[in-house]
């Protein structure tokens, strides 16, 4: 069947070498990532006959990959890092990596941005290291007021603010992309399309789900200069939330960080990988990906791909993707300043039962100076519990005041 017929196309500085590598071709793995790291190319051919010639490190290797009689997908570019000979029998392997952040942008740096954009920013490194800019249109707008790059490298610098925007910088066909880690967009900027994937076309799977231990929301603190104290916002809901040590210069950059790492955990709460029997060439880190098949709560859930890597050889290939759960932008709220129930030493909520008639109340504290709900409970269970939640929110709020006035 001509649908399961791996395709190529190969070019070696610019010289299609197709046919031969098609013909020679004993094995590859193609490694594709979303962040800081590289993208990897391994090619092992086949040299019995000792007419292959070991290319030079530093050559630059085009890659295509696809189904016989469909369209070839471009994985990119890659130069040659490493050639070897080994046998037998006789084989010469190619590993070649594409530009990767810690190594193109290792150069440290001393400056300052003032009154600046983000954009303007990805777009002055970006230029700096001869390389085109693919910045997001969210975030090419985002307003620098001042940002310090002392003794960091350009690399350092990228990660810094993408941990701080939730968003991920990575080097693809000689373009430094920053965009949303929720954002499925390719090289060109162009909308990533939404890959369906059912559960035959898989041959293995493990899923993990986390959220038993999750936190339910994200803390920040920002010092308000103009009433001399420290505040604090909450990224989802404050109850069991995650604290960050830094205290923010600004309540705007209190509501980023929080909302970001708040991002970052929920992406953690479930995973998911896969891998399937006959390889999908177009998945691509920061595919959206929508999968049936499975259980439901694997279905229903968005998917985005971590990273791809295809496995194979002249007469077939595999994929395997990691994935994460999708999110959306969190909201912040800015935490109480002021105790809404000061003086308040307790919660005391009323039952009253049709059936029986019988009524009571249930308390949660102390009774010195309770607060009375105003709702009438159906049961004394449900008035207990209503009780204690108030209680325990009461006493939330209290800790939170308490921590933001230590700072």
């Amino acid at each position: 069947m001509t649908a399961f017929v791996p395709a190529f196309k190969v070019t070696m500085d610019d010289k299609d070498i197709t046919i031969p590598v098609t013909q020679r071709l004993c094995s590859f793995r193609l490694l594709l990532t979303r962040g800081d790291e590289a993208d990897q190319l391994d090619l092992t051919l086949d040299d019995a006959d000792g007419k292959l010639a070991l290319p030079a490190t530093g050559v630059k290797i085009s890659f295509m990959l696809g189904w016989k009689g469909k369209p070839l997908v471009d994985a990119g570019s890659f130069t040659v890092t490493e050639a070897g000979h080994s046998g037998a029998p006789d084989q010469i392997t190619i590993r070649a990596r594409s530009a990767n952040l810690i190594d193109t942008f290792k150069q440290q740096r001393e400056r300052s941005y003032h009154d600046t954009t983000l954009g303007a920013v990805i777009d002055q490194v970006a230029a700096e290291n001869q390389l085109r800019s693919g910045i997001s249109d969210p975030l090419r707008g985002v307003e620098i007021p001042h940002l310090d790059q002392t003794h960091e490298s350009d690399a350092a610098l990228l990660r810094r603010l993408g941990k701080k925007y939730d968003a991920v910088a990575t080097v693809k066909s000689d373009t430094l992309l920053f965009i949303p880690i929720n954002e499925s967009r390719s090289v060109s900027g162009k909308e990533l399309p939404t890959v369906k994937i059912k559960r035959n076309l898989g041959d293995q799977h493990n899923y993990l789900s986390s959220e038993a231990d999750a936190y339910s929301g994200v803390r920040a603190f920002w010092f308000d200069d103009d009433h001399g104290m420290r505040r604090s916002v909450v990224a989802g809901v404050a109850g069991n939330s995650k604290r960050l040590r830094t205290t923010y210069a600004s309540e705007d950059d209190a509501r980023t960080a929080a909302s970001s790492e708040w991002q970052r955990l929920q992406r953690g709460l479930a995973t998911f990988d896969m891998t399937l029997a006959v390889g999908d060439p177009t998945i691509s880190p920061q595919s959206p990906v929508q999968v049936s098949g499975y259980k439901p709560q694997i279905d229903a859930t968005e998917w985005l791909s971590k990273s791809v890597e295809h496995n194979g050889s002249r007469n077939g290939f595999t994929t395997h993707v990691q994935f994460e759960t999708k999110t959306e932008a969190a909201d912040t709220e800015r935490e109480l300043q002021n105790d809404p129930d000061e003086g308040i030493t307790g919660v005391i909520a009323k039952w009253k039962d049709k059936v029986s008639k019988k009524s009571g109340s249930q308390t949660a504290g102390a009774l010195g100076n309770p607060k009375t709900l105003k709702h009438v409970y159906a049961s004394k269970q449900s008035a207990k519990r209503a009780a204690n939640l108030e209680w325990e929110k009461i006493k939330e709020v209290r800790e939170i005041i308490a921590e933001n006035n230590q700072g």
